[in-house]
C-alpha cells in the first residue's frame, strides 16, 4: 500500500552502487519503486526497505507500457541505469554503440514518457544520472560520452516541455565514483582501483535527494559532484 502523505519514488538501475546508496537514502521519507534485473538481489533489496520490484529489462522498450500498467502513483523518477564499455571509435562494432545507446538514451526516454502523467499529477521532479562525460568526451569514451550528451539533451528539452505542467527537471553530474561499473571502467583503463580516491556513492545519493526535496521556489537543472581535496 503506499502512504499518500509520502513522495512516491522510481529509481531506475536500483541495484547498481548510486542506485543502491540512493533507495537507502530515501527509503524513510520516499515510498520506493526499485527497477532492476529480475533476480535475487532485487527482490532482496526490496525486502530490506520495502519497497516495490520493477523488474524491466531496459532493452525492451516495447514491454514497459505492460509493466508500469498496474503501478499506481508515481512522484518523482531518478533514471540512474547505464552501461559503459570503453573503446576506440575505430574499434568500437556497431552493437555496442546500439546497446550503449538503446540503455542510457531509448530506455530513459521511453520510461519517461509513459510515466509523465503520473509526475505531471504529482507535480514531481525528474532527475537523469548524467556523467562528466556528458560535459566532456575523452579519448576511449566516444559511444559513452554520446549516450550521455544525449541523456542532457532529453532533460534540456524536457525541462522546458514540462515546466507548463509543474514538473522540474535536474540532470546530475557525478564524477568518478567509488562503485562496481568503476571499478569495470579502471579495469578497461588498465589501471587500479581506488576507491579511496573517488566520490563516495552515498554522497551522489545525498546530492539528488536533495535535488528530490528542494523547495518548490527554486529548480536544479544541473548538479556537478566531484571527488573533493584529500
Amino acid at each position: 500500500m503506499m502512504d499518500a502523505d509520502r513522495p512516491v519514488t522510481l529509481i531506475t538501475g536500483a541495484t547498481g552502487g548510486i542506485g543502491t546508496a540512493l533507495a537507502r537514502e530515501l527509503a524513510s521519507q520516499h515510498t520506493l519503486v526499485l527497477q532492476g534485473r529480475a533476480g535475487a538481489r532485487l527482490l532482496a533489496l526490496c525486502a530490506e526497505l520495502g519497497a516495490l520490484p520493477l523488474p524491466l529489462d531496459l532493452t525492451r522498450p516495447e514491454t514497459f507500457e505492460a509493466a508500469l500498467a498496474g503501478l499506481g502513483r508515481v512522484t518523482n523518477v531518478v533514471q540512474n541505469a547505464g552501461v559503459v564499455e570503453l573503446g576506440a571509435v575505430a574499434e568500437q562494432p556497431p552493437e555496442v554503440w546500439t546497446h550503449t545507446l538503446a540503455v542510457n538514451v531509448v530506455a530513459p526516454a521511453a520510461l519517461t514518457r509513459l510515466l509523465l502523467p503520473r509526475v505531471r499529477a504529482e507535480r514531481g521532479t525528474l532527475v537523469f544520472i548524467n556523467s562528466g562525460a556528458g560535459l566532456r568526451a575523452n579519448p576511449g569514451w566516444a559511444s559513452y560520452a554520446a549516450s550521455k550528451f544525449a541523456l542532457r539533451a532529453l532533460a534540456d528539452a524536457l525541462r522546458e516541455e514540462e515546466a507548463p505542467y509543474g514538473v522540474r527537471v535536474s540532470s546530475v553530474y557525478p564524477g568518478r565514483t567509488a562503485t562496481p561499473m568503476q571499478q569495470k571502467v579502471r579495469a578497461q583503463e588498465g589501471a587500479t582501483y581506488d576507491p579511496a580516491a573517488y566520490v563516495d556513492p552515498q554522497t551522489v545519493a545525498a546530492t539528488v535527494r536533495f535535488v528530490l526535496e528542494a523547495p518548490r521556489d527554486a529548480t536544479l537543472p544541473d548538479v556537478s559532484v566531484r571527488p573533493g581535496p584529500r
